[in-house]
């Protein structure tokens, strides 16, 4: 694997990590002190399992037929109907979970359903607007468990489903059929 070609993001965060895109590309996130040869260490031992899931994702690249890329104006009417429902799925769940939340922003993402800033603001997908509503539910859920666990821990996910138990089926349902919605925006 050449090192080059993997891209490293710095953050305040505790630990490495590794993520495959959706193109096959390789993401390292990494804490801010960590020097260089740990990374090119950390990649090293992690490198079977690499590219055992690039192969996995360029695999899936090539056998899924691409999708109708949307256009602007598509783009404008789902960000539209987003701002009316998501706002409504998020006042209806915050009580649920027993947090309050900031703003809610809905973007035109190309990688992110949604997400939990510190502050409590939410952003969502206006894509979500493409999925079963109990998948935006499941989305909604889980940015507003972020306002008790800002990670992705044990007591975060059982949070989750404590408040929408049917959390992993629609997660699963959005694992397999995301990366098709996202293409539409990408192309």
């Amino acid at each position: 694997m050449d090192y080059d070609e993997i891209e490293v993001r710095r953050s305040r965060r505790k630990t490495l990590s590794v993520e495959i895109r959706p193109d096959g590309g390789v993401l390292v996130r990494a804490p801010v002190y960590v020097p260089q040869y740990e990374i090119r260490k950390f990649v090293q031992q992690h490198e079977s399992w690499i590219e055992k899931h690039r192969e996995k994702v360029l695999r899936r690249q090539q056998e899924e037929a691409p999708e109708e890329i949307l256009t602007l104006e598509e783009i404008r009417e789902l960000a539209d109907k987003a701002l009316q429902e998501i706002p409504d799925r998020v006042a209806y769940w915050a009580p649920k979970v027993g947090v309050r939340y900031g703003r809610i922003t809905i973007r035109n993402q190309k990688t992110k359903w949604g997400s939990c800033s510190v502050k409590g603001n939410l952003n969502f997908n206006c894509l979500l607007m493409l999925t079963p509503p109990e998948v935006i539910d499941s989305v909604v859920v889980h940015e507003l468990c972020h306002r008790k666990y800002m990670n992705h821990s044990a007591a975060f996910y059982e949070e989750v489903r404590r408040v929408y138990p049917e959390y992993d089926r629609w997660n699963r349902w959005l694992k397999k059929n995301g990366n098709a919605i996202m293409r539409r925006m990408t192309g």
